[in-house]
């Protein structure tokens, strides 16, 4: 038997900000409200399905070094380039993180600074 990733947890200072992006971005929901102000947030089929959910926890010490854990996203209804654009319109920003330019993915960050990588390949969406 073997385990299966079910959530993704990140800290952050403003989990709603980041649900808003996130949710945008995946195309996922808020699935649950905690009263500290955390937030899960999924497919719109919930957790336990074949996408793990995302906990926004929130966390108001300062971030004192880069995550050693980033997200990777791929497109599904478009090309890098198109993609590229909305992630930017809704709120990415370009990251750098020593890339010498040639990679085939785009380095971002969210709207917190925490860093994910859009690559190349379509895939299908679930």
């Amino acid at each position: 038997m073997a385990c299966r990733i079910s959530e993704l947890v990140l800290s952050c200072r403003d989990p709603e900000l980041l649900a808003r992006f996130w949710c945008e971005v995946l195309d996922f929901v808020v699935l649950d409200r905690e009263e500290d102000g955390s937030l899960e947030i999924g497919p719109r089929d919930g957790f336990g399905g074949p996408q793990p959910t995302i906990i926004l926890s929130r966390n108001d010490d300062p971030v004192v070094a880069r995550s050693r854990l980033h997200i990777d996203v791929n497109a599904t209804d478009r090309d890098q380039d198109a993609e590229l654009e909305r992630l930017l319109a809704l709120g990415a920003r370009p990251a750098d993180i020593g890339q010498t330019g040639d990679e085939p993915w785009h380095v971002l960050a969210d709207p917190e600074g925490n860093e994910f990588c859009l690559l190349r390949a379509r895939l299908d969406p679930l």
